[in-house]
């Protein structure tokens, strides 16, 4: 077994407390930090860019042999003490299994023909957004565009991902005039989750072509003047009393019909 670190002043350690816990040194840096054995792996599988593999000594004993016949020529494997692996976790009973992983260098937003996309527009709940993800990544959504929302690269917001952030087309784009820009350049059909009375019931909607479904604020929803801008208003029909829905809910339920409607 390599030498095992034990301070936390070891300059990997530092990083990673560093970019766990502000949003500022991950993109000073270029890169964020994950926690855990499935999404590690899943990040290896993926080729998503690991710098640092951070085992501790009983989590390499443990993993090491699903690990090392991976291709790790561009990651450094540092071995901690357990007891310090404790000190770094963000879970109560942690695995003892972390990376440091670099943040994909911004993309040209491409949309395929008859795509399905959801819009996260001021989404600042972690484990909304990273469900959402999950979500799409399960149903087959073609891609997200995140817009005023929270840090993607969040700790939070990558655990509650469970991996999907690794299979998921996600891109960034925080100005609204540009962002409806592109959408228009595409010819992509816009829907506005509202509850408004004047929205269409999403079981009413034709989902066919290229389609993007903005998501709104967990609090306030969408801003009038970004629905507004919208091709359509859609709603999703509920009994009782209850008149709105949970962000990450909504966003699958709509993200199902999309899809559901593309399989006839």
């Amino acid at each position: 077994m390599e030498n095992i670190v034990k301070s936390k002043d070891n300059p990997v350690i530092k990083l990673y407390q560093k970019l766990s816990a502000s949003k500022k040194e991950r993109l000073q840096y270029g890169l964020f930090v994950l926690e855990g054995l499935r999404i590690t792996q899943d990040a290896l599988k993926e080729e998503s860019g690991i710098s640092h593999l951070i085992l501790t000594s009983s989590a390499y004993e443990k993993y090491a042999d699903m690990f090392f016949p991976t291709d790790l020529r561009n990651t450094r494997t540092v071995v901690i003490s357990n007891e310090l692996g404790r000190k770094i976790s963000s879970t109560d009973n942690t695995q003892g299994v972390f990376a440091i992983c670099r943040i994909p260098t911004e993309k040209q937003i491409t949309f395929s023909e008859n795509g399905k996309y959801i819009i996260l527009y001021g989404l600042q709940d972690p484990g909304n957004v990273g469900m959402i993800i999950r979500t799409a990544d399960a149903l087959g959504i073609d891609g997200i565009i995140m817009s005023g929302s929270c840090d993607l690269y969040s700790p939070k917001v990558i655990r509650s991902t469970m991996g999907s952030i690794f299979r998921t087309d996600i891109n960034i784009l925080n100005d609204t005039e540009k962002l409806f820009e592109i959408l228009s350049e595409n010819r992509i059909i816009t829907s506005a989750a509202v509850i408004d009375s004047d929205a269409v019931p999403v079981t009413e909607c034709d989902f066919s072509g290229k389609q993007a479904v903005f998501i709104g604020n967990e609090g306030n929803g969408l801003p009038a003047d970004v629905s507004e801008r919208c091709t359509r208003k859609i709603i999703i029909p509920m009994h009782g009393n209850i008149n709105s829905l949970n962000a990450a809910m909504a966003a699958g339920i709509l993200m199902w019909e999309m899809k559901r409607q593309s399989k006839i």
